[in-house]
């Protein structure tokens, strides 16, 4: 079997081959950035070095040079190789690979988006990971801990491929122009691609074939790009785990009063055209972060939420930007529903008890608290074996502060 990629088969001998594949890396020391993997001393170096692989898992956002690792792996340890996709290959695909296998003694096996790859493909693979007569490398932009079968995780290492600086963008654009007659970049242009790629090396070179074939002279500018270009790369799958990450953030920056951070997040979220998640995530908010510290700002999301979805995008925006804003400047308590958790870890220990007699259905014993002073008459409300019980610890913000100073008035404290 040969050695040669999918990339590679299907483009050997196609003068349309695109740059990004005629510049797919042969060894590791060509790899652009990864220095947490690659290098004197580093993991994937050594193991080439003593020419032993163990399966793996590498994992990182679209361009960050999976595929070309596993490509560098297998070219230097010039084992047989089969690349398959787990989508697009099937069972017999799989099959074909085992015998392979059987055939070689050993052989590297590369899955693309193998956090998609179904049980019964899993369940064929797992013997012959662990005898090691396949040696795995998984690659995925999804966070192996939460999409890959914990079978396949125990039975692998798991290495994070690092998003690309924009210092490591302009080393692949420069090694770039000599694939390309002629060419010439501004630095304008170089600083254009590497901010507007987000990371992703194959995008980078992508814009820069493109805009050389679209020029005239072959000088690829700022302003030619830019009219190639007019949005930059923005990963943002909804299925995905970067998806849940930006939602994450989101929460935590409205959570921590950073408003700045809040609105970057709610522009990327607005940008994916999430706005379900956008709605649910602050309806959330308004009471586990600001709750009582802010109570109106419970109805207030709701008023948003449907001048949103009244207008839609692009006028949605207005009314998201003004109530986040809001909420990432609103005082914070999370006091009440900390109670309620209390409560509640008090239920699944068993801790319950019997309601009180005066306060059960059609009590003769109950005391009626409005016909008292303040509306208030001082009886036991909790099961006898919570009394003294708290709950509720107030945090000093200033609704609260003036609730409980209230509380205590009513109370003659």
């Amino acid at each position: 079997m040969s050695n040669d990629s999918l990339f590679d088969i299907i483009f050997q001998g196609d003068a349309m081959e695109i740059l990004a594949n005629k510049m797919r890396p042969k060894k590791l020391e060509d790899i652009i950035g990864q220095d947490h993997l690659i290098g004197e001393g580093k993991i994937l170096t050594n193991l080439v070095e003593h020419q032993h692989l163990c399966s793996m898992i590498l994992y990182g956002k679209p361009g960050t040079g999976k595929t070309s690792i596993a490509n560098a792996l297998v070219n230097e340890l010039n084992m047989p190789a089969r690349f398959l996709n787990a989508t697009m290959n099937n069972k017999q695909d799989f099959d074909i690979a085992i015998e392979e296998a059987k055939m070689h003694g050993e052989m590297i096996l590369v899955v693309d988006e193998i956090h998609r790859m179904n049980k019964d493909k899993q369940d064929l693979l797992l013997p012959y990971i662990e005898s090691g007569l396949l040696i795995l490398i998984g690659l995925t932009t999804s966070n192996p801990y939460h999409k890959i079968n914990p079978a396949i995780r125990s039975r692998v290492q798991i290495f994070e491929v690092h998003e690309l600086t924009t210092e490591d963008i302009k080393i692949a654009l420069k090694r770039a122009l000599g694939y390309l007659e002629g060419a010439t970049l501004t630095d304008e242009g170089a600083d254009f691609i590497a901010a507007s790629s987000s990371g992703d090396v194959r995008s980078a070179l992508n814009l820069l074939e493109t805009a050389y074939y679209a020029s005239k002279d072959q000088v690829i500018t700022l302003e030619l790009l830019q009219s190639i270009q007019t949005k930059p790369v923005f990963f943002h799958d909804k299925n995905e785990d970067g998806h849940y990450d930006v939602l994450s953030a989101f929460q935590k920056s409205i959570r921590g009063s950073d408003v700045d951070a809040a609105l970057h997040y709610l522009a990327r979220l607005i940008e994916a055209g999430d706005l379900d998640s956008i709605y649910r995530r602050m309806s959330v908010i308004a009471y586990e972060d600001i709750g009582l510290a802010n109570p109106s700002i419970g109805p207030k999301v709701m008023a948003a939420i449907h001048a949103s979805e009244l207008v839609g995008l692009p006028e949605a925006r207005i009314p998201l930007g003004t109530i986040v804003t809001e909420m990432a400047l609103s005082p914070k308590s999370n006091s009440a529903h900390l109670a309620l958790d209390e409560a509640l870890n008090d239920i699944h220990k068993g801790n319950t008890g019997n309601v009180p007699n005066h306060i059960k259905t059609n009590s003769q014993t109950y005391l009626y608290p409005h016909n008292y002073p303040n509306s208030y008459v001082k009886q036991e409300y909790l099961p006898a074996n919570l009394k003294g019980k708290k709950y509720y610890h107030p945090k000093m913000n200033k609704y609260e502060a003036n609730l409980n100073k209230l509380w205590k008035e009513m109370r003659g404290e």
